[in-house]
């Protein structure tokens, strides 16, 4: 049974990599940390009396879960929203829709020890493969996402993913194969 500091320690190692995940599963900021936020405290409320050995996998196979639910519920309220969408009349005669510049947002991320082109140039790489990984198929993402993020093995990978070990290297094998030949057509090279 793990107690609360080494629950807490754990769920403090994994929430960098569970927010990445989830981004890159739902594609939003915002969203990716409510799902992980749930994932944590379902965790914390379901299962404190696991040892913590299993708090990983369990935690994995829960983050899965929730990212399954939040696409289940986004599916039935986008068919609510555009359902009564229709009922709404339109507002085409000038109606304020407010200021476009106010919704543009400003990143103040400034890196020091870097010239702003070394900045720009590793921001559109990063970009560029955050993209290329979007891209990818689920499995293939959720896969290469565990493996290579996350630095689990084929066999915890497996079991969080819910298939065989021949699976996951499946997976992964297709899934880095497919990122360096996107990124080789954008001429980004190791």
């Amino acid at each position: 049974m793990a107690s609360r500091q080494e629950l807490s320690d754990f769920l403090e190692s994994v929430q960098r990599r569970a927010f990445k995940q989830a981004v890159y599963a739902v594609r939003d900021d915002d969203t990716a940390l409510d799902v992980v936020q749930d994932a944590m405290f379902k965790l914390a409320e379901k299962y404190p009396d696991k040892p913590p050995a299993e708090l990983p996998l369990l935690f994995q196979r829960i983050l899965q879960n929730v990212i399954h639910d939040h696409f289940r519920r986004q599916k039935v309220r986008n068919l609510w929203t555009t359902l009564l969408s229709a009922l709404r009349p339109n507002d085409d005669e000038g109606g304020a829709e407010g200021d476009p510049l106010e919704a543009l947002e400003v990143e103040d991320d400034v890196r020091t020890g870097e010239s702003a082109a070394q900045t720009v140039e590793r921001d559109q790489i990063l970009r560029l493969i955050d993209t290329e990984v979007q891209k990818l198929p689920p499995r293939q993402r959720e896969a290469f996402v565990m493996r290579y993020w996350h630095e689990m093995d084929v066999a915890e990978t497996a079991i969080a993913m819910g298939c065989s070990e021949g699976s996951v290297k499946t997976h992964c094998s297709r899934a880095t194969h497919t990122l360096a030949a996107a990124l080789r057509a954008k001429g980004i090279t190791p």
